[in-house]
């Protein structure tokens, strides 16, 4: 029985896809019947009316907010995906942590792949509104042809570390948000299969959370690899902590330099780092990578979700298209201090933050610096920016260390 029967059968006793999904095997198959579902699904059933329900938004900041109108609401309130995904569950997160004027969040998860039609009303305006301008019909290129990549070996007496990072979804299996017990267990089986079939420089090993030693965990953690139960309440409130930490785990190859989490925020997140400025070695190792870990999972019936206007499926709304943060820690002591800093970064369309993570500070003027887009454009364009713009930092901050301006070095 290939990978999508099974998951008709497990669905067949909820409801969730009918009988007539199972008439043609394999990927074929799932389309059929989700496309039946999305037809003829039941609405929710309600005991009061829509405006009872609407969510008091007064006071909240982030993009679900600011779009979702008791118009909208109405609309796509007792509308639910093919695995039972309800506007309701798209929108608690940002229902339950409103916000800050000048920390503007996105608001809303996704449950599934369906997620995003079902509720295209609420979800387009979010997603123009986060990227930047990305409408209904845009399409995003996919490339990770590392070959294309122009020059890459960074000065590593300012870059102190490179990595490359996304995050892949198993198509036909829930989110996080909205996966039961089963489905994660499923996600996990596949993708550690996946990655037991690996060799050559990516041959390593997988280590379950929930079955770890003390001495596992604390090397773990003294390679910087170990990821917790989500403590942030914009995972907590979208339900991604349940069960934790069943089905949830760690997979590195013996290099320690490609990485693996299986059902943290998404279903997978691949991950290429080494120390030094080396980010094209970095890239080519995660292109490699990633293409073989889709050739294993397609091979036992599986694969990622992707269509060519959302590009890469993920659980937030700001992780679509490519899923893709590039990112170094750099040294910029004295550039930081010039009042510009942040207006360079937007203009070469990087992002900082401190070396612990989001809304951490900078310390000893090291910082880590990656691509703010992720949605339009491809993963070869946002490492190439990376590669580009840091190299201008670096160049400046060198300037500055000379006694030297950096007017005309400040990108227009």
């Amino acid at each position: 029985m290939s990978a999508f029967s099974r998951l008709f059968t497990m669905n067949l006793g909820n409801n969730y896809l009918t009988a007539a999904g199972l008439a043609v095997a394999g990927v074929a198959g799932y389309y059929m019947a989700r496309e039946k579902h999305l037809a003829d699904s039941r609405p929710v059933r309600r005991l009061y009316p829509p405006s009872a329900n609407f969510p008091d938004l007064s006071k909240h900041h982030n993009c679900m907010a600011k779009h979702l109108s008791p118009e909208v609401y109405a609309k796509l309130c007792d509308k639910r995906t093919p695995n039972g995904f309800t506007l309701d569950g798209v929108i608690q997160t940002g229902i339950d942590n409103p916000g800050h004027p000048f920390i503007y969040t996105v608001g809303c998860v996704a449950g599934d792949e369906e997620t995003y039609e079902v509720f295209a009303d609420l979800l387009d305006k979010v997603i123009d509104d986060r990227h930047g301008g990305y409408g209904p019909d845009a399409k995003h290129p996919t490339d990770i042809d590392y070959r294309k990549i122009r020059g890459g070996q960074l000065d590593s007496n300012y870059v102190l570390s490179a990595r490359v990072r996304t995050g892949r979804s198993i198509r036909g299996l829930s989110l996080p948000p909205a996966c039961d017990r089963a489905e994660r267990r499923e996600v996990e089986r596949v993708v550690s299969d996946a990655l037991n079939g690996l060799s050559g420089d990516l041959q390593g090993k997988y280590y379950p959370l929930n079955n770890m030693t003390d001495a596992e965990q604390d090397k773990l953690i003294d390679d910087h690899f170990l990821f917790d139960k989500p403590v942030s309440p914009l995972l907590t409130c979208a339900g991604m902590a349940r069960d934790w930490p069943d089905a949830r785990g760690i997979w590195h190859n013996n290099s320690k330099n490609f990485l693996v989490w299986v059902n943290e925020e998404d279903h997978t997140r691949v991950i290429s780092m080494e120390k030094g400025g080396n980010m094209r070695a970095v890239f080519e190792r995660f292109s490699r990578g990633l293409q073989e870990v889709e050739r294993l999972i397609k091979s036992k019936g599986y694969e990622f979700m992707w269509n060519e206007h959302l590009g890469y499926i993920l659980t937030c709304p700001s992780n679509l298209g490519t899923g893709l943060r590039a990112g170094v820690h750099v040294k910029l002591p004295r550039l930081s201090q010039d009042q510009r800093f942040n207006s360079i970064l937007e203009k070469l369309r990087l992002q900082k933050r401190g070396t612990g993570g989001v809304d951490t500070a900078a310390t000893g003027g090291i910082f880590d610096i990656s691509n703010s887009d992720r949605l339009g454009k491809s993963e070869v364009q946002l490492v190439q920016a990376v590669i580009d713009g840091v190299d201008t930092l670096v160049k400046m901050e060198k300037a500055l260390e000379q006694g030297k301006r950096i007017d005309s070095m400040i990108p227009k």
